[in-house]
This record gives structure tokens, C-alpha cells and sequence, in this order.
């Protein structure tokens, strides 16, 4: 399904938060060892970045993260922090979007097609960015977690439609 939409070398960069507030809108997890057989089978798949925020010494997101190494996955995490909202309420923050934009364009070089796994608004200049280096740029998230700003500067691929290739249990 992608094969279509992107040329040459491809590097993927997976923004955890986004995919996993997609994943609830979605009822069905993403399994990661089938979505980096996807890419493979579907493009040039050169590397792929996964960038989360970890909670303390939890040995069940730390075995996770191990495995997504393990998978050949470049995974970037930083500890999250406890944000004030209100008098009495608080909001974990774990926010890597300045790590991966970095990373991309210290990468640039290194790939023709640029598929970003997140709808963060956030993003739209680093793709303008990347197009304006004659970059092919897709965009996959879901309804609801996909800003208007991404679907207007990047071929938008809804997740959804990649429930059989990429989910748990498929």
C-alpha cells in the first residue's frame, strides 16, 4: 500500500505518544516487529526511530523498549515530568519532539522518503523543511490525532487501513 508513495531510501520516525492516543481511538495495539516487516516488504526501509517518554525503573516499558532494539529499532527516550494543571491536578509530560526533528534533519541526507508516525502539528515546518530538500514526506496517524496542517504538506496515510499488515492478533 505504501510502496507506492515513497521512492528510494526511507527512514521512519515513530512518534510514541501520538501512536499510542491512535491505538486507543483504534481499539487494536500496533504490533512493532510487524510494522518494521511492513516497511521492509513495502519500501527501502533504511531505519527506523521510535521516541517515548519512560516512566522510572518500569521493567515491563523497559523490556519493551529492549525488544524494539532488539528489532533493530534507534529508540530515543527521556524521562517523563510531573507538569502542574491545576491546584490539584498534575500531567505527565515526556515530549521528544525537538530529539526527533533533530535527528531527521541530521539525517536528511541519508534518505529519500521521510515517513513520520505521528499528527503533531508541531511538525509542519520540519516538513516544509524536509520537501524543501526535494524529500518525499508521508504522514500516518489516525482521525482525531492527525493535524490539518500535516495532511496538508505530506501524503497522509490513516492507520487504520493498516490494521491487517501491522496489528496484534492478525
Amino acid at each position: 500500500m505504501i510502496g507506492s508513495f515513497t521512492k528510494g531510501r526511507v527512514y521512519v520516525f515513530v512518534d510514541a505518544a501520538n501512536i499510542l492516543y491512535s491505538q486507543q481511538t483504534l481499539r487494536w495495539k500496533v504490533d512493532y516487529k510487524r510494522l518494521k516487516e511492513y516497511f521492509k516488504k513495502e519500501c527501502d526501509l533504511r531505519a527506523i526511530y521510535f521516541y517515548t517518554g519512560r516512566v522510572g525503573e518500569n521493567d515491563k516499558q523497559n523490556h519493551f523498549l529492549k525488544k524494539l532494539e532488539e528489532l533493530g529499532y534507534v529508540v530515543k527516550a527521556k524521562e517523563v515530568k510531573r507538569i502542574r494543571v491545576s491546584k490539584s491536578a498534575f500531567e505527565w509530560k515526556g515530549n521528544l519532539d525537538v530529539e526527533l526533528t533533530i535527528d531527521v534533519l541530521k539525517n536528511i541526507d541519508n534518505f529519500d522518503t521521510l515517513i513520520l508516525m505521528s499528527g503533531d502539528s508541531d511538525f509542519a515546518s520540519l516538513l516544509d523543511t524536509v520537501k524543501s530538500q526535494n524529500k518525499r514526506v508521508l504522514v500516518m496517524s489516525t482521525k482525531g490525532h492527525i493535524s490539518r496542517e500535516l495532511i496538508q504538506r505530506a501524503k497522509y496515510i490513516n492507520l487504520k487501513k493498516l490494521r491487517d499488515f501491522v496489528s496484534y492478533g492478525k
